[in-house]
């Protein structure tokens, strides 16, 4: 489980294809490896990927991640190649703050940004989201793009906009994000349960 806030951003160092639906990707991080549990979970943009390798190249740390058949379908992970930054979180202990909301790692869908209005200091973002998904997003309600947790501003036919402030677009892939960019996009599970309960007899 997780929070959506960012603890960091990782680089992706390499990528390998292991078997025809299964691809390894090495990412260079700020964590120290020593920390890092073979088997931990660590979101990377928004993907609860499972730790199978961790250490040092030179002075940089790095953590080796699985992405098999259905995670390559699902997402945008497919299209990764050395280079991509990537919002990164580790998995909650107990006792850890929770800033966000409780965001499960994974993705319900992709979503494309398809007007960015650059505010002073900060961003206006608007997103498409698939039909299937539109019903559980509501203003004030919560959201994770990419990983991270962010509150809904305001809802229109098929779309809804987050405002983001300044830390955010500093720390985060979103300040870079432009018109036409797709990211993971991960529904507030209590929308979800509570569809659910109103579709029950």
């Amino acid at each position: 489980m997780f929070t959506g806030i960012i603890s960091g951003l990782g680089d992706i160092l390499e990528v390998q294809d292991k078997a025809e639906e299964l691809r390894r990707m090495v990412i260079g991080c700020g964590y120290d490896p020593t920390t890092i549990e073979i088997g931990a979970s660590i979101t990377c943009s928004g993907i609860c990927l499972t730790v199978v390798d961790r250490g040092l190249r030179g002075n940089q740390s790095y953590f080796a991640v699985d992405a098999a058949a259905e995670t390559l379908r699902m997402t945008i992970a497919k299209g990764w190649r050395p280079g991509i930054k990537l919002n990164l979180e580790r998995a909650l202990r107990l006792g850890d703050e929770l800033g966000g909301h409780m965001v499960s790692g994974h993705v319900d869908g992709i979503a494309e940004l398809t007007l960015r209005e650059n505010l002073p200091e900060m961003a206006r973002l608007t997103f498409r989201v698939p039909a299937e998904l539109a019903r559980f997003i509501a203003p004030k309600g919560s959201v994770a793009i990419d990983g991270v947790s962010l509150t809904v501003n305001a809802v229109e036919a098929g779309t809804f906009s987050v405002l983001i402030i300044p830390h955010t677009l500093k720390v985060t892939t979103l300040g870079p994000l432009k018109q036409g960019d797709a990211v993971h996009l991960e529904v507030d599970q209590m929308a979800r349960y509570a569809a659910r309960l109103m579709q029950q007899p």
